[in-house]
C-alpha cells in the first residue's frame, strides 16, 4: 500500500480542497501518514499570495526530497498554477498539477506526464466536488471558484480564474446528505463567496433563501465577503433566519480611503464602517472579523493613522493583519513609494494589539449568557474538556466526563474567560 503525506497552505478554500484529495486518494486505496519520511508520495497545496509563499513551498519541497530521496514530491495549488513551467525546471519536483486539477490527483499521478495544468482562466464550469469526511464536526461546502475582481496586491485571480458557482440543486443535495450523516453544521466556502450566482443571473441572498427553506441543516455560516454585498435585504433575511450563525468575515483589507483606491477596492471606509455599525445593531453579539493589510505601497504614516484610528473606532470583533508583499505579476509590484519591511511589522503590530483588545472585549461581553453552542466530536487536547462552538464563534469547554454529548447542540451558560480560555456550563 501507497503511503502518502500532504501539507496545505494558505486559505479555507485550500483546506477544503486538501481534504478531497486525502479522500480521492485513500479512495484508491493509498494510506495519509504524519511524515515525508514515511510517505510515499509528498503533496503540497500551495498558496500564492506573496513571495514568502513561494518560497516556503520551495523550501518544503526541498525539504521532503532531501529527507527522503525516493519520495514524488507533488505541488499543486496557485503557486503550481502560476509558476507552472518554472516549477518543472526543479529536479525535486516530480508533478505540477493545477488547481482544477488537483481535485482528482489520483488520475494524474501515475502518469508519465509531469505537467497537468489548464488555463484556469478559461474555465467557466464549476468543479462540482463533495467532502464526506465526518470525522469533524463540522462540514465544509465549496459553493463558489474564481474571483472577477483585480486588486491591484492581488494574483489570485490568475490562479483561480474566473467566477464560478454551483448550481442551486447540487448546493441543496449536499446540504441535506451532510444533515442526513449527521452534521448539525456547514460552512459554504468558496475564493470570493460574494460573488456566488454572478454567472447563474443569481445573488447570494437567493441562494441563502433556499437553503433557509430546502435544507434540513441547523446551522451554516458563511466564508469572507466584501463589505458591500451584505445588503440591506440581505441582513433583514438574516436577521430571521433560524439557520444562520450571526459570524461574519469581512475581507477589508484597508481603513483608508486613499489606499483603498489604490488597491483596486470599489468602497469608502465610512460606508463599510457604518455597515459593521448596522450588523452590530441587527444581530446579538454578531462576530465580526476581518482582514487588514499594514504597509501597502503608498501608505503614508498619515495614512496609516487613519486607518488606526477607524479600526479602533470600528464595532470590528478581530483583526486579521499581514504586513504587505509584492507580489510579482501585479500592478501593487511596481507601484512607487514602498514601504520599508521594519515598517510594515510596526504598522502590523499595532493592529495585532487592536484585534486582541476588541477580541477580549468582545469575549467578556458574552460572559454571563446562554448560547447555544455545537459539541465537538473530540475533546480539548490539553484539558480533556469537552469543547464546542458557539453560533457567534466562540470556542467554549465544558468540565464533563459524558460522552453522549460529542455532535449535540446544548445551552451553555458562559461563566468564566480565564487563561485564554472560554468556560461554560451546561443549562
Amino acid at each position: 500500500m501507497k503511503k502518502f503525506n500532504i501539507h496545505t497552505m494558505g486559505c479555507k478554500a485550500n483546506q477544503f480542497e486538501s481534504s478531497i484529495i486525502e479522500e480521492n486518494l485513500i479512495s484508491h486505496g493509498l494510506k495519509k501518514v504524519s511524515d515525508t519520511e514515511d510517505a510515499d508520495i509528498y503533496i503540497l497545496n500551495s498558496c500564492s499570495v506573496t513571495h514568502k509563499s513561494d518560497n516556503e513551498a520551495l523550501y518544503l519541497l526541498r525539504a521532503a526530497k532531501h529527507k527522503n530521496p525516493e519520495i514524488i514530491n507533488v505541488v499543486t495549488g496557485c503557486y503550481a498554477q502560476i509558476a507552472k513551467e518554472e516549477l518543472l525546471k526543479n529536479d525535486f519536483i516530480d508533478y505540477v498539477i493545477g488547481n482544477d486539477e488537483k481535485l482528482h490527483l489520483y488520475e494524474y499521478i501515475n502518469s508519465d506526464v509531469r505537467l497537468h495544468a489548464k488555463d484556469i482562466l478559461k474555465q467557466i464550469e464549476f468543479n462540482k466536488v463533495v467532502l464526506t469526511d465526518t470525522t469533524k464536526t463540522r462540514a465544509s461546502l465549496k459553493i463558489q471558484d474564481g474571483c472577477d475582481n483585480r486588486c491591484t496586491y492581488c494574483i489570485i485571480w490568475k490562479a483561480r480564474g474566473k467566477s464560478r458557482s454551483a448550481d442551486i440543486p447540487f448546493i441543496l443535495e449536499q446540504i441535506n446528505n451532510f444533515s442526513d450523516a449527521g452534521f448539525k453544521e456547514v460552512m459554504l466556502t468558496g475564493i470570493h463567496i460574494g460573488q456566488w450566482g454572478k454567472d447563474l443571473g443569481l445573488t447570494l441572498l437567493d441562494l441563502l433563501k433556499e437553503i433557509e427553506t430546502k435544507t434540513k441543516i441547523e446551522r451554516y455560516r458563511l466564508g469572507s465577503l466584501n463589505p458591500t454585498e451584505i445588503t440591506p435585504e440581505m441582513l433583514e433575511f438574516l436577521k430571521t433566519s433560524t439557520k444562520f450563525c450571526p459570524h461574519f468575515h469581512l475581507s477589508l483589507q484597508s481603513a483608508n480611503d486613499k489606499t483603498l483606491r489604490s488597491m483596486n477596492r470599489f468602497y469608502k471606509t465610512e460606508d463599510y464602517l457604518a455597515q459593521i455599525e448596522k450588523i452590530n445593531q441587527t444581530f446579538d453579539l454578531p462576530f465580526l472579523g476581518s482582514d487588514i493589510i499594514a504597509g501597502f505601497a503608498g501608505e503614508t504614516e498619515g495614512d496609516f493613522e487613519i486607518t488606526r484610528k477607524n479600526l479602533t473606532n470600528s464595532g470590528l470583533t478581530q483583526i486579521h493583519t499581514f504586513p504587505y508583499s509584492k507580489r510579482a505579476g501585479t500592478i501593487g509590484e511596481s507601484l512607487p513609494d514602498q514601504v520599508t519591511d521594519v515598517e510594515k511589522n510596526r504598522r502590523a503590530t499595532i493592529i495585532k494589539e487592536i484585534s486582541k483588545q476588541k477580541l477580549e472585549e468582545f469575549i467578556l461581553k458574552n460572559i454571563g449568557s446562554i448560547k447555544e453552542v455545537l459539541i465537538e466530536k473530540h475533546r480539548a487536547k490539553n484539558s480533556g474538556n469537552l469543547k464546542g462552538m458557539t453560533r457567534n464563534y466562540l470556542t467554549v469547554q465544558i468540565i464533563s466526563d459524558r460522552e453522549d454529548l460529542f455532535n449535540t447542540l446544548k445551552n451553555v451558560k458562559l461563566v468564566k474567560y480565564e487563561n485564554g480560555k472560554i468556560y461554560g456550563e451546561f443549562i
